[in-house]
């Protein structure tokens, strides 16, 4: 149990009466060992989570919790304050919804092992039912980079939420470029949503406040323990419609994710890569397991019948191009090219591919992958189709 979170109040020791239903779902789910089957088998037993609150310990134990959980549930009815915790974290922006809210999202309503209780800061909306996760190592090469930002921005171009876990690497990359387009993204936690990690994350998570929501099974103030986040990649994978893997490890948490959307009945996509590249092994495994091979960003769309024509897209299309500009662009294709070899090959001078690159990124026809190294975007925003402009 949390300490910080308990309150002295003689009114919980004289009965535990509560008037709002959602208070007693939070207090059981503070309670270490109450998941989802303890939560269904209460909600059966009892008729509603706000009898069982106010249940006498017997009547727990009947209901087939062990000695040890009913010994929490005594010790933490009688020293909480749930109004006034609620309260605290609806000051600090943070909501609560339960499976009975029809805010639940309805996609991670059906898995299994759904989480009864969810933390949000920030915003769902009915257009995040629309979602895929992006995920990977957090050790990314500058190839899972240039993949992770091109997938990311493919999908949010196109009205797609994005979905991820904040990690460092490819995680905090897909939000980035999702953020960066318009796009909406949503950041499952495996700490509290008050509780930022990685901490150089944090003004990402604010970023994504204002474009998508923090999510978390965790309840506020849960420290970023390790154990914490295999469990949360089943939401990662629950809010979305399909999974991609951009690189991953044979240990990475990426195939926790992988797994559990395989389980779940969503689409697994992973990017091939090297043979001899660690960050590789994962998604190639998958491949060979059956997953789908991404090879272009667009085949997200094409699989799940997501192409939509987004306005942004099509102005883009009309933008005329300069000289230099095509010039430039003759040069550039998927793999990255430095501006010393562009500027050679292309017959300028250094400053003026400078120039020339910088407002070429400014339309989104070319990205930065590395220092000074660029990219061509294709007609839907990736390097992996290159056509003239």
């Amino acid at each position: 149990m949390l300490p910080a979170l308990l309150h002295y109040n003689r009114g919980w020791l004289e009965g535990g009466a509560v008037e709002d239903e959602r208070l007693c779902w939070v207090g059981f789910h503070l309670v270490k060992g109450i998941g989802p089957a303890r939560f269904r088998r209460l909600q059966e037993t009892f008729g509603s989570l706000r009898a069982a609150w106010e249940a006498p310990p017997a009547r727990w134990r009947e209901a087939g919790l062990s000695a040890e959980l009913v010994a929490r549930l005594v010790r933490l009815r009688a020293t909480v304050d749930l109004p006034g915790l609620v309260a605290r974290w609806e000051a600090q922006g943070i909501r609560v919804l339960t499976w009975e809210d029809e805010e639940y999202p309805q996609r991670l309503r059906h898995i299994p092992q759904s989480p009864p209780v969810l933390y949000i800061r920030g915003a769902l909306r009915p257009e995040d039912d629309w979602a895929v996760a992006v995920v990977g190592t957090r050790k990314v090469t500058p190839y899972g980079r240039q993949v992770a930002l091109e997938v990311a921005e493919t999908l949010a171009r196109h009205g797609v939420t994005v979905v991820s876990g904040l990690a460092r690497g490819v995680d905090g990359l897909a939000h980035k470029a999702a953020l960066e387009v318009g796009g909406r993204t949503i950041a499952v936690l495996g700490s509290g949503v008050d509780r930022i990690y990685p901490p150089e994350h944090r003004r990402l998570a604010e970023r994504i406040l204002t474009h998508g929501a923090l999510v978390s099974d965790y309840p506020p103030g849960t420290p970023p323990e390790g154990a914490n986040f295999p469990p949360r990649n089943r939401i990662i994978s629950g809010l979305a419609l399909a999974v991609v893997i951009v690189e991953a490890g044979m240990k990475s948490g990426a195939l926790v994710t992988a797994s559990f959307a395989a389980d779940q009945g969503r689409e697994v996509f992973a990017v091939p890569g090297s043979i001899y590249a660690p960050q590789s092994q994962g998604t190639n495994w998958l491949i060979q397991q059956g997953a789908r091979p991404l090879l272009r960003p667009q085949e997200v769309l094409e699989a799940l019948e997501l192409s939509l024509l987004p306005v942004r897209r099509e102005a883009r299309r009309v933008l005329k191009v300069s000289p230099s500009e095509q010039q430039v662009l003759k040069f550039l294709g998927a793999e990255p090219v430095h501006v010393d070899d562009l500027s050679a090959q292309a017959g300028l001078p250094v400053q003026e591919v400078l120039a020339t690159l910088a407002l070429l990124e400014l339309k989104g026809l070319v990205r930065q992958v590395g220092s000074m190294s660029y990219v061509r975007l294709g007609e839907a925003g990736t390097s992996y189709r290159v056509e003239e402009v």
